[in-house]
């Protein structure tokens, strides 16, 4: 049995964001927990800090940047790999 992961998405509520979040949940695990952090949110910005998060969307999984994300947009197949799929 696989371990379950925690994917955090940072989101604006942007249509950018949207969309991350929309493929994430295509794409995630059955093992998979998704929380959707706002960064409007003091807390969502405080956990963005401190992970060094300064764009969204970003998306971390179990507390790691995932690379996915590093250049414009999401990448698809990189989500997948970092996901474990």
């Amino acid at each position: 049995m696989s371990h379950r992961k925690t994917i955090e998405i940072f989101s604006a509520g942007c249509p950018a964001c949207e969309e991350t979040i929309q493929l994430v949940n295509q794409v995630a695990c059955p093992q998979c927990d998704i929380n959707i952090v706002d960064m409007n949110q003091a807390e969502g910005a405080s956990r963005a800090k401190e992970l060094g998060i300064h764009v969204v969307p970003t998306v971390v999984i179990d507390g790691e940047l995932s690379p996915c994300c590093t250049h414009s947009g999401v990448d698809e197949a990189a989500l997948k790999t970092a996901i474990g799929i």
